[in-house]
């Protein structure tokens, strides 16, 4: 009779651990802190900032940085950016035919989209106390010419740098890629170019930033938790922006009038400076 009771008692327990499994792999994807304890962390950003949109809000700005433009065919707009049940950013690309005049950066595309960006409003600074940074999010992107959404950070005092966690450009092959300077006339980019299947599911995309001497960082890119790439970079004591983008068409290709919609989601950004 105990017997019988304790296989039941355990079979239940396994069930149990089964089921708690997707929201466990959730977790994990969202922490992401390595090797390092938590308790050496600065958290910026956990899985829970797109709970609600009052603390999205809080911990997150509208628009570009530096405006509503960029280097697409898409001008980015408020409405276009909504958090929707689970703790999921959207953001929406729609087709806008009506003439707006065209985007007020290189390489000045016509405007043919409103669509959203967000980004954090805390920056991003390797240094002595801050020598090591995990930055990391789950995303579903569309991969159809003419879409150009983005995860990414850079230079908030300065172009280049530059660091692209997530980029696809109008195909199941992302970019990860690292711009470096001094300054954009002796600009010096480093790619890792890797195929992505189904970037409509959901994938985890993540840097490492590691300081490594008084100017010097190391970069490894992961997606889904394999490493894809290490790249050096003079990023040490430079301030960073982190970007969330649904930019449309230039580098993409182009997306024509057939391409009514396009949308991405993010969940779980995780964002920490350790201290060693």
């Amino acid at each position: 009779m105990y017997l019988i009771i304790l296989l039941s008692l355990l079979f239940c327990k396994q069930e149990n651990a089964i089921a708690q499994q997707p929201q466990q792999q959730q977790q994990q994807h969202a922490m992401m802190p390595g090797s390092a304890s938590p308790q050496n962390a600065v958290v910026l950003l956990d899985s829970t900032s797109f709970n609600s949109q009052t603390k999205f809000e809080t911990l997150w700005n509208m628009f570009y940085p530096w405006g509503r433009d960029h280097n697409g065919s898409a001008r980015m707009y408020k409405e276009q950016v909504s958090i929707i049940p689970g703790g999921v950013l959207q953001i929406t690309a729609k087709r806008h035919e009506a003439w707006e005049g065209k985007s007020t950066s290189d390489p000045k595309l016509r405007i043919f989209y409103h669509s959203g960006a967000v980004h954090l409003k805390e920056k991003i600074t390797v240094s002595e106390n801050k020598p090591r940074w995990v930055i990391s999010g789950d995303f579903q992107v569309p991969s159809t010419p003419g879409t150009w959404p983005a995860f990414w950070i850079t230079g908030a005092a300065s172009w280049p740098p530059e660091s692209d966690i997530m980029e696809f450009k109008g195909t199941d092959t992302t970019w990860q890629n690292t711009a470096t300077g001094p300054d954009w006339k002796h600009l010096s980019w480093q790619n890792k170019l890797s195929a992505v299947p189904k970037p409509q599911d959901w994938h985890n995309y993540k840097i490492e930033m590691k300081k490594i001497s008084s100017t010097a960082v190391s970069i490894e890119y992961f997606i889904d938790g394999l490493r894809t790439d290490t790249h050096l970079a003079n990023f040490v004591g430079k301030p960073f922006w982190l970007i969330i983008n649904m930019q449309m068409e230039g580098d993409s290709g182009t997306a024509g009038k057939s391409l009514q919609t396009a949308e991405m989601r993010g969940r779980n950004i995780y964002v920490a400076a350790y201290s060693n």
